[in-house]
């Protein structure tokens, strides 16, 4: 009897708002003198590294101690990486906006999942709200619908999907595949989109990798060539995806030739924009995804240039009913018809159903601030890539990969002889996020290793980039 009273009482202040307000003002505290820090504080390390087999060690000591909760979220903060850092220019990660944050407290601790509209009311409607803001902002028509989904990895699987229901000769959905369906890709493209094609059945071959040219676009004098030749091996290709922009070096696909090629051959036109197609909210950048409006669908990431937390990404459909018809099934305990089309009921457009209110995190920062503080975001970070690549082609000792066209950098430390290039410079990044001092990540361009950076933070100022190639040039020569 006592352990069941005992049980209880811990499920009582389990659910004790006293409790919560407590250590929520604790949380607030740690938070805030975090940020402060990171914000002013260059010493202060962006990445306290440790080998993965330390960490686990340290994590297991703490599981079975008896630190309390206050510890152990000061313990996360201290070991993770620092994304509001001024000198983490790393991975395409937002630096989430404070109020954006706030918000998903709000959403974790409502946990209204939005597949049925009764489970999620608010965040429903606000949905439809952003959603259709970033379809006005692509240039679609009324006739446009989207749905927010956890990353772009789903968004482009949800996509394919799409195009598949609408392109492939017979109902892949009712009846399974009959025929060799294929899409095609910018050999430059994120990882998912092959990713998406074989869990579609489309198996290798189906993924016809378009080569791109000297600025790593797909090359569009090839498209012809590589449709003929899938056709003539049987293939029957339903869609083409575009670049806006490509992951590694930031460059944007001609969207304009794709579009007009899709047309032609009536094929289903999909721009993966997860990382650059935010340019849409800025006058003086949206000229880089011109042509976007022709697509089918769109994909675009709020947690990349649109300052929230991950997982957060919108797909605009250019009409709604080819959403709609992608799902098309029997949920008799979540909705009376399967054919009918509810915008408010989002689990007819999406893999999820209990997804969480992803919605409320942008419409946070569209309330408080207003879509101009997207402009600016993106303005700021593309404007500071063009400097910083600038200040690597004036040093001697660095070499450009190419002129950025977003904030995605590559470049690399090149030593007298130019020999083991790629080795030295692996050990440059290495050295560099071991010591804490800053964050960078790497890629490989023409099978050869580069840094690769991309300028995330709207903090980050010129004296820290200048104090990158600074740092790089010194760990350069120590290992020489």
């Amino acid at each position: 009897m006592k352990d069941l009273v005992a049980r209880k009482n811990i499920l009582e202040k389990a659910y004790d708002p006293s409790d919560f307000r407590a250590i929520g003002h604790q949380m607030i505290d740690l938070l805030s003198d975090h940020l402060e820090r990171v914000q002013v504080d260059q010493d202060h390390p962006v990445l306290p590294y440790q080998d993965p087999e330390d960490m686990l060690s340290y994590w297991q000591k703490d599981f079975s101690s008896d630190s309390d909760i206050a510890d152990v979220f000061q313990k996360i903060v201290k070991n993770s990486i620092s994304v509001h850092h001024p000198r983490y220019i790393g991975h395409q990660v937002a630096v989430p906006a404070f109020i954006s944050s706030l918000a998903g407290l709000i959403s974790d601790l409502l946990s209204n999942g939005t597949g049925v509209y009764e489970m999620g009311m608010a965040a429903n409607a606000i949905e439809k709200i952003v959603t259709d803001l970033v379809a006005n902002k692509i240039g679609y028509t009324n006739e446009a619908s989207g749905v927010l989904t956890s990353g772009g990895s789903l968004a482009n699987l949800t996509a394919l999907l799409a195009a598949r229901k609408a392109k492939a000769p017979t109902a892949v959905w009712e009846n399974g595949h009959q025929e060799k369906l294929a899409v095609m890709v910018s050999e430059e493209s994120h990882y998912c989109i092959d990713r998406a094609a074989r869990i579609l059945g489309l198996g290798e071959e189906g993924i016809i990798k378009v080569p791109v040219d000297k600025s790593f676009k797909i090359n569009t004098l090839l498209l012809d060539e590589y449709l003929q030749k899938a056709q003539s091996e049987g293939l029957h290709i339903i869609a083409i995806i575009g670049c806006a922009s490509s992951t590694a070096t930031g460059s944007y696909d001609d969207l304009n030739t794709l579009a007009d090629f899709a047309e032609q051959n009536d094929l289903w036109f999909h721009v993966d924009g997860a990382h650059g197609a935010g340019v849409v909210f800025s006058e003086k950048y949206k000229h880089l995804a011109d042509g976007i409006s022709r697509a089918d669908s769109v994909v675009i990431d709020f947690h990349k240039m649109l300052m929230t937390p991950a997982l957060n990404t919108g797909l605009i459909f250019k009409k709604a009913e080819d959403a709609y018809k992608t799902f098309e099934q029997k949920a008799q305990y979540l909705w009376d018809s399967q054919h009918t089309k509810e915008w408010y009921n989002s689990g007819k457009r999406t893999f999820e159903c209990t997804k969480l209110m992803m919605s409320i995190k942008v419409y946070a920062i569209l309330k408080t601030y207003g879509e101009e503080i997207f402009e600016q975001n993106i303005d700021t970070l593309y404007g500071l890539a063009s400097v910083f690549a600038q200040m690597v082609k004036e040093r001697t000792n660095f070499e450009l990969a190419l002129t950025p066209e977003a904030n995605i950098i590559n470049f690399r430390y090149i030593n007298s002889d130019r020999k083991n290039l790629s080795t030295l410079n692996a050990a440059i990044r290495q050295t560099l996020i071991t010591s804490g001092k800053f964050y960078i990540v790497q890629t490989r361009i023409d099978d050869e290793l580069y840094l690769r950076t991309t300028i995330m933070n709207p903090l980050t100022k010129e004296e820290d980039l200048l104090a990158l190639l600074d740092e790089i040039e010194r760990i350069a020569i120590s290992l020489d």
